[in-house]
Order: C-alpha cells, then sequence, then structure tokens
C-alpha cells in the first residue's frame, strides 16, 4: 500500500498486488476459483471457517451462502497468472486492509501448502491508488477487464490487438474476471459484485462493450491521464 495513503468511507480504489519476483500466484484453474470464492467469503465481518464453506458447498452454491456484514464493496476483479487487481469502495473503517489482509493471508497459505513452498508469496503489501476522477474511474473499467488480452497479444495497448475478432473470443473465454459479469453472461459469482455502490457509467450493456471495444481498437491512444503507475 502507498505509505501516505489513507482510506476513506465512500472513496473507491484500485488495489493490486502481484508475486514476488513476479511469479506466479496462480498455477492452474482452482488456484482462480478459490480465489474467487474467497472474494465472496472473505467480505464479511464475521468469523468464518473458509475451508469448511468451500468443502460444503457447490461453486454456485457457496455465491448465495449468507455472510455477516461486508467489509468492502466490489465493483470488479481480474486474476492473471501472476498478480490480480480488484476496484474496491471502502464501506467499512478499515474495510480494505482487512478484507486484503485476509485475502493475501489464506491464499498464501493454501499456495505455499500446495505448492510446498515457503515464505512470502506477494511482493512487499499491496498497492493502492484513489480513484479521484471520473475520466480515470472509467478508465479502470478497461483497464481492469483488458488485463487478460496481454496473454492474447503482449503489445496490445502499444501496438492493437490486430484483428478483433479473435481478441474479442479470447476475452469472452478468460473466466477469471467479472468481464462475464458486465456482458452477457449469468453466472453465480456475479453476487460477489456490489454494483449498485459504484457509478452508472454504462446504463446498457452495449455501452459497456463499445466503450472496452474503442480501447481494444485504439489502446493507450485513450488514455486520459499521465498516470503510468497502474499495476503489473
Amino acid at each position: 500500500m502507498e505509505r501516505n495513503l489513507e482510506f476513506s468511507i465512500g472513496e473507491y480504489y484500485h488495489i493490486y498486488s502481484r508475486g514476488v519476483d513476479k511469479q506466479e500466484i496462480f498455477s492452474e484453474g482452482g488456484d482462480y476459483f478459490r480465489f474467487i470464492k474467497l472474494l465472496y467469503l472473505l467480505n464479511n465481518s464475521s468469523p468464518i471457517d473458509v475451508g469448511d464453506k468451500i468443502k460444503e458447498l457447490s461453486f454456485r452454491d457457496l455465491f448465495f451462502a449468507r455472510r455477516g456484514k461486508s467489509l468492502v464493496s466490489i465493483g470488479a476483479y481480474c486474476l492473471m497468472p501472476n498478480h490480480f487487481h480488484l476496484l474496491l469502495k471502502e464501506t467499512t473503517e478499515g474495510g480494505i486492509s482487512n478484507f486484503l489482509r485476509k485475502i493475501l493471508t489464506s491464499h498464501s497459505m493454501f499456495f505455499n501448502k500446495k505448492q510446498e513452498r515457503t515464505g512470502p508469496l506477494f511482493q512487499s503489501r499491496f498497492k493502492a491508488k484513489h480513484i479521484d476522477n471520473d475520466d480515470y474511474f472509467r478508465y479502470l473499467f478497461a483497464y481492469i477487464h483488458l488485463n487478460p488480452i496481454k496473454l492474447f497479444k503482449e503489445d496490445w495497448r502499444e501496438n492493437g490487438v490486430g484483428e478483433m475478432e479473435p481478441a474479442k473470443k479470447f476475452l469472452d473465454s478468460y473466466v477469471f474476471s467479472s468481464y462475464l459479469d458486465y456482458t452477457k453472461k449469468e453466472r453465480a459469482q456475479k453476487n460477489l459484485l456490489n454494483t449498485e455502490d459504484f457509478p452508472g457509467y454504462f446504463e446498457a450493456q452495449k455501452d459497456f462493450e463499445d466503450y472496452l471495444n474503442d480501447w481494444l481498437s485504439f489502446g493507450e491512444k485513450l488514455d486520459p491521464s499521465p498516470r503510468t503507475d497502474l499495476g503489473p
């Protein structure tokens, strides 16, 4: 986390963290899906036995399980092989810090045991950027949800994606982000999002898709700000 950044209730933040030395923090699909479960289960002010819930409930039923008061509101997320991005609103005092502490601790313990490794999994503390204007906010919806395109074409932001249709098909097949929850898919994990707590920049599904399509076409030319430290 940035040294001088203090989280304030009602404010929005871009949160991101990556593996130490850029190493992978997810090794297979099951690791990603477990982390997505954590995003729902640990957004919870009440104590919870994560292991028991994950074993007891199906993937679908887990996202309908009752919880205590949520710590934060989640607007978007994206998991990548060696890092993740979250779009959060602080809704309770210390909510973001508490939520991230629980998430990182649980995932680190699980991943280290599975991989038979020791030591820190994540590089230092998580990073956070305060979202302070609408242009930047809208931009982050594209930045976070289009992150997987780097797996399709690493230099797409500088040089474009080339043919649009293959890139869009790749994005439609990437299930480890909230992109599909903003488009045509109805998924149980959509329940971990609190979209009503975030600005309604995209009144219709087509507005969201058109905005991201513009980004796919033009990349960095649409960047609304000189910010370069937006995460991995």
